[in-house]
């Protein structure tokens, strides 16, 4: 490690499964073999997923370290920070095709935001105008998203692609446009 990445300990308590993460990386260290891969990824796929941890990406589409961007939010929604990330993929990093990911039993369907930030502001006493992505129906959810992508002018036309994991069966459904 050079002076410029200097480890220094974090601040605050270290839990011990923030120990636990350490010594796993020790062990990944150990047999580091992907010091060749490139930022660009093999496939050529940018995935948008959501963050929810019943869903592992990689193992669910067969993908390994250097296929694919992936990039994971609460909804796995088209965000301006996905859009943002997107750009840099596509025009920097060669990515030409996109698929997003929602999956059943996500904790924002039907969720109450104004409830949530209501709450939020009470036990912090801070409040913020954060729009947190709920919505009533998945699929529908799903095409916002790819019709989000498809509208902007930044990002390059292509395959778009729309998947609900289920998260009783691992199964993954393709999602109709329209």
């Amino acid at each position: 490690m050079t002076a410029q990445h200097e480890a220094r300990p974090s601040t605050g308590h270290r839990s011990a499964e923030f120990l636990r993460l350490l010594a796993e990386n020790e062990r990944y260290t150990d047999a580091f073999d992907r010091s060749e891969l490139t930022a660009a990824p093999l496939s050529g796929l940018a995935i948008v997923a959501c963050m929810d941890a019943r869903l592992d990406v990689e193992e669910a589409l067969g993908l390994r370290t250097g296929d694919a961007h992936i990039i994971r939010n609460a909804g796995g929604i088209v965000t301006d920070d996905v859009i943002r990330s997107l750009i840099v993929s596509q025009h920097l990093l060669g990515t030409d095709e996109i698929v997003v990911i929602a999956h059943t039993g996500c904790g924002l369907i039907d969720a109450d935001e104004a409830a949530l930030r209501e709450r939020l502001t009470r036990e912090t006493g801070q409040a913020y105008d954060i729009a947190f992505g709920s919505f009533h129906d998945l699929a529908a959810s799903v095409r916002s998203s790819i019709g989000r992508l498809r509208a902007h002018a930044w990002l390059r036309p292509g395959p778009i692609h729309g998947l609900i994991f289920d998260v009783s069966t691992g199964r993954l459904h393709e999602i109709a446009e329209g």
